[in-house]
């Protein structure tokens, strides 16, 4: 049987999503979103996008692994989730990777804080310091209250 002939603008949208899949993992969402702009048409994006998950070539899991793998050594399960949010990953998944991040959240803590600082804070200013950064990386309080209070790794018996 005959296909009928594509639209002009489908194989440079689909040589468009291969260039955009072979530099790293997106999800559905980012792509529909990227995508968008270079459409006729919704129903085009979702066809191409459709048919690029039935050949493996878009997959929401490798998206999060992606993202959890190349964060997890920098920033705390906080941040990660916030960007897994904005690539819009949906709640399962979600929360799938969440539980695997938080059984390695004070590992994680101590190694970022090991490389940054690599000793207690010697006044309340340094500590305050210290406080601010590893929340900014996305950890929870008093996780790091626990690891600047103990920094010789005997908070982990805990």
């Amino acid at each position: 049987m005959r296909q009928p002939p594509k639209s002009k603008i489908e194989p440079a949208l689909r040589v468009r999503a291969l260039q955009m899949l072979a530099r790293r993992e997106h999800t559905r969402r980012e792509l529909e979103r990227k995508l968008a702009a270079y459409a006729e048409n919704e129903g085009e994006v979702a066809r191409l996008l459709d048919d690029f998950a039935k050949c493996g070539w878009l997959s929401e899991e490798r998206a999060v692994e992606q993202v959890v793998h190349a964060r997890r050594g920098k920033f705390g399960s906080r941040r990660i989730r916030q960007e897994l949010v904005k690539r819009g990953v949906d709640a399962e998944r979600m929360a799938s990777a969440m539980e695997n991040l938080k059984a390695g959240e004070r590992t994680a803590l101590r190694a970022v804080w090991r490389r940054k600082f690599g000793s207690a804070p010697r006044n309340p200013a340094e500590r305050a310091r210290q406080i601010r950064f590893l929340q900014g990386r996305g950890f929870e309080l008093d996780m790091i209250l626990k690891v600047i209070n103990s920094p010789d790794g005997d908070d982990e018996a805990e």
